[in-house]
């Protein structure tokens, strides 16, 4: 049986998606997935084994320029490789608007998603040739798994999601390296960030426990930030920047990882490494971290994160890496 996801972005939205693909393996045997994705996120499907092809495409960078000629000849370039198969199924797990009128509706063979009801953009459910309902005060990651057991004809497990890609990244004598933790203190929206100054604190309570601190960026900002947050700390490194495959080994390695709510607090989660996840304004119920060692952090009785400090952070850290230690 051979099925296309459709499920283009975001990181997390992808990430969310991989254990459903593992429930499917499991219950249909030679079940195979080709998958088209976001181009910044291409690489994530393909660490999935029941993925054979990804495909990638660029709405975001398409719509610039929408009837450029180079824009053009990647669009057709596209069209011809997504109706090149015939589909067992086409599960549009995006559910907006956009996706399923430039990737699903292209597609050949049956195309599945959410109903009217079920649907981020009801809409899109009119380019379905089946609508299933699937309730919506659920984990993100339950929705695709109850959609993929509704589309594919078996009982959603009640066992947790396993994402099925950790494997993926380790790499014999990964243990022999110094032990050392990450923070993800980039985030896009200015409300989701913790204040520099907490970081530093955070820095300095660590200061005495031997683990290094490594630090990632993606824009230049954030580069500026973490240069900002290493000054003067000898255990804190400021790591260069990196494809999302180099990120993941990195955080596939780390004892543990403290992060604000952010693609690649996701990505560690989908690695099952411990993650402490600060949250502010945004619920963490629906769409926050889902996996093993994940841990929500949140300032008692207020949305502003500037109300965590650092010292319930460190207290909230602790057990995790003395657990960590005896592993080791």
């Amino acid at each position: 049986m051979r099925v296309l996801i459709v499920k283009t972005s975001s990181m997390g939205d992808v990430l969310h998606t991989l254990p459903a693909l593992t429930d499917a393996t499991q219950a249909i045997p030679g079940i195979r997935f080709d998958w088209v994705v976001e181009e910044g996120f291409a690489q994530i499907p393909g660490w999935h084994a029941a993925v054979d092809s990804v495909i990638p495409v660029a709405i975001r960078r398409w719509r610039k320029a929408w009837f450029s000629a180079p824009v053009k000849a990647e669009r057709r370039a596209f069209r011809q490789r997504v109706q090149a198969e015939h589909y067992d199924a086409i599960i549009d797990a995006q559910g907006l608007v956009k996706s399923a009128a430039l990737v699903t509706r292209l597609a050949h063979g049956t195309k599945h998603g959410m109903d009217w009801q079920s649907a981020r953009e009801p809409l899109a459910s009119l380019f379905y040739t089946r609508r299933h309902h699937i309730e919506k005060q659920q984990h993100a990651v339950e929705r695709t798994r109850e959609l993929f057991a509704k589309i594919l004809g078996y009982p959603k497990p009640q066992t947790q999601g396993d994402y099925a890609i950790a494997q993926h990244f380790l790499t014999p004598g990964d243990t022999a390296a110094a032990p050392y933790l990450v923070f993800l203190h980039a985030t896009t929206r200015d409300e989701k960030h913790w204040p520099e100054s907490h970081w530093r604190e955070l820095i300095a309570l660590l200061a005495q426990s031997g683990l290094q601190i490594k630090l990632l960026w993606g824009a230049p900002h954030e580069e500026a930030r973490a240069k900002r947050l290493a000054q003067g700390n000898v255990n804190v490194e400021v790591l260069p920047r990196m494809s999302l495959e180099k990120v993941a080994h990195v955080l596939a390695g780390a004892r543990a990882v403290v992060s604000v709510d952010t693609g690649l607090s996701h990505l560690t989660a989908a690695l099952d490494r411990p993650n402490i996840t600060l949250y502010g304004p945004t619920d963490p119920g629906l769409i926050g971290g889902y996996g093993k060692n994940q841990t929500i952090c949140r300032p008692e009785g207020s949305t502003q994160l500037s109300q965590l400090s650092a010292s319930t952070v460190f207290e909230q850290l602790m057990p995790i890496l003395d657990a960590e230690s005896h592993h080791a």
